[in-house]
């Protein structure tokens, strides 16, 4: 139950005054639906009001001038504006008013009244005086507090300007009850942090451009609050899952005997992760790993050991991958492996109808198929299993949360082993799997050859054509990735379109294209041309960034690399080196290159290791979306920064550990008052922050 005193945040911002039909819209679109989410808008800027004279007055600034109104100057035609002329003991300004402003404005302001003005200042329209257009304050000088030294500067949209927003900033704040602290008092000391609703004080009348750095003591005490309260609902999501148990899976020699028709040996770390994972699986409790590693790092071998356990202990897995293709390719790897170790798996995806369906569908009703590998189909109302233990999810950020419960919901208790590509800095881990146990590959399999990575300008494309012609009439493969050109798809899908074209003057129908506009079925379609070794050369765009595994490609070209980042570019970098023979990626740049730029493609040539490699791309970007983790299941914040605070993650995720191992039903008083905090965010499922209420 959330406590009573909390019902007024929570009320829609309709609930605000001046909040009515058309402007509720506008500030839902702006901050959220609640009050709450008004209350957690912080300010994105700063205006500073000097008092200042007309002739010491600065263009471009927003100042505040002392004038008296001389005359008023009524357009003398439609469309002109209404000026209204002023002056100091300095010199004379226009207030400048469009779109029918006038007599209103003559009747407030008569001539001869004294008042305070402030807004932009515009010495460039008139030589001889500077120009005001519509001032944000013209006010008696009686009522000069009513214009603020310092006013804060909120996000705005079309109708709803800053201002605006600020008033109902302010009434939400007035709304924030006093509660009791949540912190712990040694930690608050420490850090010299104020309380709660002082920093929501802070946070909405900045009084310094200071104030708004991510560093200010109030900034970091408010991030702390929503951090400690994701790690608090990670902690308890963790129980849940583990709650109830799930099936003791202690049958080790199906995984070793499945291992043994490996053609290569297990790394460290993936003997590592195979230890974990059966101590997860033998404990009785329910497992949820996420099983994190690079590119080519050897993930689907560790799943494929846990799932020939599983079924050796006479429990069924399963093995969703997010497309067809990457199904099949899954299917192809295991199959063999899971067969020489006397298990039964069948491939089932959307593409299976009739009788073929309905056979797959008995035998994992039946039980006699112990493994099944397939996409969303898996889940579908009309496939059951008869004793489904394991469920794995491979690049798990693909799939919604309910998705991958649906599979879990074919078995009872099911133990999840969820896969990712995407390298995720430590600092940040927490954030994205603090429910999860994570082990990570760390280590390449024996026999990968590194991918030789150069950088050249793009005045020598022609010379990479004609290095890849040859490279291809040896019978090499190549990937050619085309840039990030704007904002627009269409855009990246025309400077796709027009690559292939170029290269099928090279190359004849050699040349394929796959983009993400093209229906599954053709991508797909295409792909299976190109692993069949039918298409030389893969003209695409970021759609084949991870999980296509193509042993034979040994090229890989990314033009323009410098538009993208540097995860991104080790993402694509991955989709080559992946069998035994030499291969190489060419960056592609047009200069001159930023700095940042050139430090990319600097680290990208010195490392192909995706750790190290997620945290100089964290150090780089400084902000924004690292790594794409928007779409990699992490968490929408919107009072901490996951880079600037990033010290404080851990520090978050200790705390909450400590008080649900103490006080895991939060009944003590340090307990009751996290449960204000827990109720204040209001975490869903999903990692999402609610607005629902």
């Amino acid at each position: 139950m959330r406590p009573e005193n909390l019902f007024p945040l929570f009320a829609p911002v309709s609930s605000l005054r001046g909040v009515g039909p058309r402007v509720a819209p506008l500030l839902e679109r702006v901050a959220g639906p609640r009050v709450r989410d008004v209350l957690f808008l912080a300010p994105q800027g700063l205006i500073h009001r000097h008092r200042t004279t007309v002739a010491d007055a600065r263009h471009g600034e927003v100042e505040a001038l002392e004038v008296t109104i001389e005359s008023h100057h009524p357009p003398g035609r439609q469309g002109l504006p209404w000026k209204i002329r002023a002056f100091d003991d300095t010199g004379f300004v226009n207030l400048v008013y469009f779109k029918g402003h006038g007599p209103h404005l003559q009747a407030r302001h008569p001539a001869g009244a004294r008042r305070i003005v402030s807004g932009r200042i515009d010495r460039e329209s008139s030589w001889s005086t500077l120009d005001i257009v519509h001032p944000d304050y013209l006010a008696p000088v009686e009522r000069a507090d009513d214009v603020p030294t310092f006013e804060a500067v909120y996000p705005a949209t079309a109708g709803l300007p800053s201002r605006v927003i600020r008033r109902f900033a302010a009434e939400a704040l007035a709304r924030a009850p006093e509660l009791a602290e949540w912190q712990d008092a040694a930690w608050l000391a420490k850090n010299a942090w104020p309380t709660w609703r002082e920093a929501l004080q802070s946070l909405h009348n900045p009084g310094r451009e200071a104030d708004l750095s991510p560093a200010a003591a109030h900034r970091r005490r408010l991030a702390f609050d929503e951090l400690l309260a994701h790690q608090l609902a990670l902690g308890e999501r963790r129980h849940l899952q583990r709650r109830g148990g799930g099936p003791t899976i202690d049958a080790p020699a199906g995984g070793d005997r499945a291992a043994s028709a490996l053609p290569f040996s297990l790394t460290g770390a993936q003997r590592r992760a195979v230890e974990a994972i059966r101590a997860d699986i033998q404990s009785g409790e329910r497992m949820s790993r996420l099983l994190q590693g690079d590119v080519g790092s050897g993930k689907t071998a560790v799943a494929l050991i846990a799932m020939a356990d599983t079924a050796e202990a006479g429990w069924q897995a399963a093995l969703m991958a997010p497309t067809e293709l990457l199904a099949r390719q899954h299917f192809e790897a295991i199959e063999p492996a899971l067969s020489h170790a006397g298990f039964r798996c069948v491939l089932l995806t959307g593409r299976h109808k009739g009788a073929s369906r309905s056979e797959r569908l008995e035998a994992l009703a039946s039980g006699e198929a112990h493994v099944a590998v397939g996409t969303h189909a898996l889940f579908q109302d009309d496939v059951s299993f008869r004793r489904l233990g394991l469920a794995v999810i491979d690049e798990q950020h693909r799939f919604g949360v309910s998705e991958r419960l649906r599979l879990q919901a074919k078995g009872d208790g099911t133990h999840l082993l969820a896969m990712s590509a995407t390298p995720i800095p430590r600092t940040l881990e927490l954030t994205v799997f603090g429910d999860l146990d994570v082990s990570r590959l760390d280590e390449k399999p024996p026999g990968r050859t590194p991918v030789e990575t150069r950088a050249v300008p793009i005045a020598r494309q022609p010379d990479v054509v004609a290095r890849l012609r040859a490279a291809v009439g040896a019978g090499a493969q190549a990937f050619w990735i085309c840039p990030l050109v704007a904002e627009s798809e269409a855009a990246d899908l025309a400077a796709a379109e027009s690559r292939a074209a170029a290269l099928m003057r090279v190359f004849g129908d050699r040349v394929g294209l796959v983009h993400g506009r093209l229906a599954p079925a053709e991508r797909d379609a295409t792909m299976a041309r190109y692993l069949s070794g039918e298409l030389s050369v893969l003209v695409a765009t970021t759609v084949v960034e991870v999980g296509v595994d193509v042993p034979a490609a040994t090229i890989m070209v990314i033009e323009q690399a410098e538009r993208f980042g540097l995860a991104q570019l080790h993402q694509l970098r991955g989709r080559v080196g992946r069998g035994s023979a030499a291969s190489s990626c060419i960056l592609i740049y047009e200069p001159p290159l930023s700095e940042i730029a050139r430090t990319r493609l600097d680290v990208l040539r010195r490392t192909d290791d995706g750790f190290v490699i997620a945290e100089r791309d964290l150090e780089l970007r400084g902000g924004g979306d690292p790594l794409g983790l928007a779409q990699s299941g992490f968490p929408a914040y919107v009072l901490a920064d996951p880079i600037a605070h990033r010290d404080l993650i851990a520090a978050a995720a200790d705390d909450a550990r400590m008080v649900l191992a103490r006080d895991p039903e939060l009944t003590s008083p340090r307990g009751q008052a996290l449960r204000s905090l827990r109720a204040l965010f209001d975490w869903r499922a999903d990692g999402e922050i609610s607005s629902a209420g």
